[in-house]
């Protein structure tokens, strides 16, 4: 094989990637506003789901798991630049599938009579879905403070990627900070009666998966790339 078809053949490998990036951003960042005009466009008469998870059990719940299974499947396409890389994301992608294929319940506090699906309650299913949201989250929030910042550059981060370090730790603390911010919603009694007319659970994580996508967009080189050398 000839350099010059070797250097074409890692562009194509490099454009890949960034496109995979790009991808997993738009999906992650759009999800949350899909559901919102599927809601105000086919079910504006129903009642809003308190949480995007219960969108499942809506007229766009094949919406919601079409979407995670894309984030899926494009994570686990995705290998990036090392071993860490490569794990988190198969990671990120299994517990994405997982949190798809095993719907949260239908919950008593959720007052959906439009709801397309019968009520059924699973303990396990239950479970498994909100463990795998969690790990989910956090495997995303581990991409943007310790897989993201990492640099070739020597001596200290300058330009471009210096502000892109400081993007990915604010995606990675907002990340956690929304997933610490529904579980004390959830977990403090009384909290989530004094707040359900705001939909905190539901707020929240469309920040999360606003400050997950803004980051694989960013690594995706769609904002702040370097400076072509000159």
């Amino acid at each position: 094989m000839s350099a010059s078809s070797g250097g074409n053949h890692n562009d194509t490998l490099v454009i890949s990637y960034l496109t995979l990036r790009k991808a997993v951003g738009i999906l992650g960042m759009i999800l949350p506003f899909l559901l919102i005009f599927g809601y105000l466009f086919f079910e504006k008469d129903c009642t809003f789901p308190p949480s995007i998870s219960q969108f499942y059990y809506t007229d766009m719940g094949n919406w919601f798991v079409g979407t995670l299974c894309a984030v899926s499947l494009f994570m686990f396409c995705y290998n990036g630049h090392d071993k860490g890389d490569k794990i988190a994301a198969k990671l990120a992608g299994f517990f994405a599938l997982l949190v798809a294929m095993f719907p949260t319940n239908f919950g008593s506090y959720a007052d959906m009579h439009c709801s397309r699906i019968t009520d059924g309650e699973s303990a396990v299913a239950n479970t498994l879905h909100y463990v795998s949201a969690s790990i989910f989250f956090l495997t995303l929030a581990f991409f943007c403070l310790f897989q993201f910042v990492k640099t070739k550059q020597q001596g200290p981060v300058e330009g471009a990627k210096k502000t892109r370090n400081g993007i990915y730790k604010v995606c990675g603390w907002v990340i956690l900070i929304s997933l610490g911010g529904i579980s004390v919603v959830s977990f403090v009694p009384g909290l989530y009666e004094k707040l359900k007319s705001f939909k905190p659970t539901f707020v929240l994580e469309t920040i999360a998966l606003l400050a997950f996508g803004f980051s694989w967009l960013i690594k995706g080189e769609t904002f702040f790339r370097d400076k072509p050398a000159s």
